[in-house]
């Protein structure tokens, strides 16, 4: 397996007001054709959310979501009827198959 190393410092990086976005990989107005992806690995973002704000409702399809949130909980729901929170530490896997819309 290919060893690649990133420092965290070299991210693209995104400033939204609400939202602080670091990205691994070329992401939104960031581009790097050194860093499109690893394997099927696309987008590794370290997102830092204001409380009381969010990503609004939004689609995807065939790709699995992962998130993480590693200081605070987030309220999620999507098309399918699900609302809940992922609390502080807790890991939440979605998969988006043939078409999802969250926020």
């Amino acid at each position: 397996m290919k060893t690649v190393y990133h420092n965290a410092d070299q991210r693209g990086k995104a400033n939204h007001g609400w939202l602080q976005a670091n990205h691994s990989f070329s992401f939104a107005n960031y581009y790097d054709p050194e860093r499109m992806n690893f394997g099927a690995l696309r987008v590794l973002n370290d997102d830092t959310i204001a409380p009381g704000m969010g990503f609004g409702t939004h689609p995807h399809d065939n790709m699995e979501i992962i998130t993480i949130p590693l200081e605070g909980d987030l309220e999620h729901k999507d098309s399918m009827g699900n609302i809940g929170f992922i609390n502080e530490g807790e890991i939440q896997v979605m998969s988006a198959g043939t078409g999802v819309f969250h926020s």
